[in-house]
């Protein structure tokens, strides 16, 4: 077929594709056949051979990929010094985190071993530091609170029982509640993991998660609030019990311990300026400054020498036991009091791990397979779990110092894991650590005014998971925010940007007529875009966008034109009536019964075609959309004023009373002949009243911007198709992505009148058969 060819005045220098076309031209497979169905893939899965279970091995191993290429004179020192440096931050945060989660410091610091040590097999990030967390911890202390209150363990004196708690015997229940909650937590990873679900970390989008760590750093501060005052509020849990939780220690601040209050605030006063001191010479320093564990080791030295505890009696930690945990199996019977709240931590965790490991990836040019990441951190938290862990993810804090220091894989993650016997430390130290470690989320307050300036939507969704996360707590708020920042993805499918398009002279690109001046219409068609995919939620505003943008109101065309039809078939049916009314008159016959006198009657009035021996008698008359009523009676000596009405309700049956009409425009005109009254009615054309004579004959729906299409939709375009027909204006879809062509193949959208042949590969080849089809003006492509 010859490539050049002429529409109009239009010079085409390639041939025009349709769907059917392109098929034939590029020997193009059907969508089912590139992509097989879910039983077909099953299968495909279950298939073993040699390679695939290389592959399979390597890519559930990623560790047997890397270390045989590990080399030892390029990683080793590099690795070394950062496991160091990350081993020596483990060591405060891991204690000071612990008490977010309500455990005793020990555990925080078996927390930061096992799980990194078990991520070396399984993690596909190199430099991402995996051990306790802020949010994490926050979220593992409101559960251990909420099943191992302390009011559940008070000792017993006799039959008397006092206010004094067994201190001993309520840890040990929390360490196994934060245990079963970490092996469930854990165990769903790594299901998740396995049927791919990685994605469902993208529904955690960056003002969510941003937003729900800001809030719950405000859980962690005042969760500090009574290591930091030395008092000791009421422990509350569930809704509101951040705000019941303030409401105490305010009460009782008039009861602050100074001395631990001076602790608290020399510690917090002295970790800002270290770490103020330490920015300022990152550069430089070849490693950071360890201030945190500066802190520690300088309070114990004070705290045992000097005997604080036992003089002013500061809470300290006491004796950290040395050793590592043996393994024990998690008390399984708590799995169903804490499912809820393991699936949280599971997903949290798994949304901060993949956007650093990403992070870091795109930094250094490797890639981090989200579905892999999910089953290692499963496997982490599981495996920890048995070693009395609680729930990990990785450390931003942790993660940077990994990868300034020169890290290059996950051996510098166990560089320097060990634990070793603290005696004394200050409670008010571990807590200012935390205090100053937050410094980072707090500044994230500052999105609120930045998202104001870019998304107005991405804001609503900051400040609603924040209130939702600091009112209904970490769990109960995560869902909200979930819940709520998919409801704006649906509002803003549902409510998408609706445009005609224009062509921009000189080339084949079709964009927004409103917002750029220099697209040109295409005479006689009509270009309409939406800017998200058709289902079924937006179909039938998609459906009252194209008219409002085409300026054709179909239903009300398409009544108009059946009633002309319906008037045509009246005249038709009163000339025969009068052929044989003159056949009659030529025999000597009557010339009407009573029943075809009132049928004539009836369609004259109806029709509008009213002669002088036909006006006497009629009370209505429509002519096309200008409705024509008699407001005087006919008299002998001459006819009847008419009154005519512009802007009338084309959807009314009958015209009823004048009363039912009071809001048209009205004229009032004498007439002698029909000639008069038909020059005054063309005065009030069809177009006064809106688009009913149309200059448009072909609209070209562009579904580029569709990924799917549904049923509901596929039924909308259809009825699209079948309405505009009946108007005589041709329907072409352009632009349809192979999914979407499948899904109406599969949705019986093609027939005899809708065929492949409506179906253009780009809007420019739409454009050109319309014109080929209909008619081109001189307008210049």
């Amino acid at each position: 077929m010859d490539s050049t060819r002429r529409f109009g005045k239009y010079r085409v220098e390639r041939e025009v594709l349709d769907e059917q076309r392109l098929e034939e031209v590029t020997q193009r497979k059907a969508y089912a056949e590139t992509h097989p169905s879910l039983t077909e893939c099953l299968k495909d899965s279950f298939r073993c051979t040699v390679p695939r279970l290389k592959h399979s091995v390597m890519s559930s191993l990623p560790v047997l990929y890397w270390l045989p290429k590990y080399s030892v004179w390029d990683y080793g020192m590099p690795d070394l010094i950062s496991g160091i440096s990350v081993g020596i931050m483990h060591l405060p945060q891991g204690m000071a985190y612990a008490l977010l989660a309500s455990l005793p410091p020990v555990f925080g610091l078996y927390t930061s071993l096992y799980p990194a040590f078990i991520y070396i097999f399984f993690g596909t990030s190199r430099h991402i530091s995996i051990g306790t967390f802020t949010v994490l911890s926050i979220m593992v202390g409101s559960v251990t609170e909420r099943l191992a209150p302390d009011m559940d363990f008070l000792k017993t004196n006799g039959t008397n029982i006092t206010t004094e708690v067994d201190i001993t015997a309520r840890d040990s229940y929390r360490v196994q509640v934060a245990a079963a909650t970490t092996v469930l937590g854990g165990l769903i990873q790594v299901v998740l993991g396995l049927v791919k679900f990685g994605f469902v970390g993208t529904y955690l989008s960056e003002p969510l998660v941003r937003a729900y760590t800001t809030a719950a750093a405000a859980h962690a501060v005042v969760a500090q609030l009574k290591y930091i005052f030395g008092v000791s509020p009421t422990r509350f849990s569930g809704p509101l019990s951040l705000v019941y939780t303030l409401k105490d220690v305010c009460y009782l601040l008039p009861h602050t311990h100074l001395p631990t209050l001076v602790v608290s605030a020399v510690s917090m006063a002295f970790l800002i300026a270290a770490k103020e001191l330490n920015s300022f010479l990152r550069p430089k320093l070849p490693v950071p400054i360890p201030v945190e564990l500066i802190t520690i080791v300088a309070g114990t030295l004070i705290s045992s020498y000097s005997n604080l505890n036992s003089n002013y009696t500061i809470s300290v930690v006491g004796e950290i036991p040395s050793g590592l945990s043996s393994p024990s199996v998690p008390d399984v019977s708590l799995f169903g009091e804490v499912i809820g709240d393991a699936f949280a931590l599971a997903i949290v965790g798994y949304a901060i791990s993949i956007s650093l490991g990403k992070t870091f990836a795109l930094k250094h040019g490797y890639k981090v397979d989200s579905n892999q990441e999910l089953v290692a951190l499963g496997l982490s938290n599981t495996v920890g779990g048995f070693f009395q862990c609680y729930s990990v993810c990785p450390s931003m804090s942790r993660s940077l110092i990994q990868e300034t220091t020169g890290g290059k894989t996950q051996v510098s993650s166990v560089a320097l894991q060990f634990v070793f016997t603290v005696l004394d430390i200050f409670c008010a130290i571990l807590a200012a650590i935390v205090f100053v470690n937050l410094k980072g989320m707090f500044k994230q307050y500052s999105d609120v005014v930045t998202l104001w300036k870019r998304s107005k939507i991405d804001l609503v969704v900051w400040l609603v998971t924040w209130v939702s996360t600091l009112l209904f707590n970490l769990d109960l708020g995560l869902a909200a925010s979930i819940i709520f920042a998919l409801l704006t993805v649906i509002f803003r499918t549902q409510m998408p940007t609706y445009s005609v398009l224009g062509n921009v002279p000189g080339t084949e690109l079709y964009v927004d007529m409103e917002t750029h001046k220099e697209a040109r219409e295409i005479p006689g068609v009509t270009i309409f875009r939406s800017s998200a995919t058709v289902y079924f939620a937006n179909a039938e505003l998609y459906l009252e966008a194209l008219k409002e943008k085409s300026g054709l109101d179909i239903s009300k065309m398409i009544i108009y034109k059946r009633r002309q039809e319906a008037k045509q078939r009246r005249r038709e049916r009163r000339a025969e009536r009068r052929a044989k009314r003159a056949a009659k008159r030529q025999s000597g016959a009557p010339v009407l019964s009573v029943e075809e006198d009132a049928g004539h009657w009836a369609d004259t009035c109806m029709d509008g075609d009213i002669t002088d021996n036909e006006e006497q008698g009629c009370t209505e008359r429509e002519n096309g959309t200008v409705f024509v009523i008699p407001v005087t009676p006919r008299t002998p000596d001459g006819p009847c004023r008419w009154e005519y009405l512009k802007g009338g309700d084309p959807d009314c049956t009958s015209l009823g009373w004048m009363s039912e009409l009071q809001d048209g425009d009205t004229t009032t005109l004498g007439s002698s002949s029909d000639d008069t009254l038909s020059r005054d009615l063309e005065r009030v054309s069809l177009g006064s009243l809106g688009k009913w004579t149309w200059d448009i004959h072909s609209i070209i729906i562009d579904l580029s911007t569709a990924n799917f299409i549904d049923t509901v939709a596929i039924k909308t375009v259809k009825n699209i198709f079948q309405d505009f027909s009946e108007i005589d204006v041709d329907i072409y879809l352009a632009g349809c992505q192979a999914s979407v062509v499948e899904q109406l193949e599969r949705g019986d959208f093609f027939s005899e009148s809708i065929t492949k042949r409506s179906l253009f590969a780009s809007v420019h080849d739409a454009v050109l058969y319309c014109l080929n089809h209909r008619g081109a003006t001189s307008t210049k492509l």
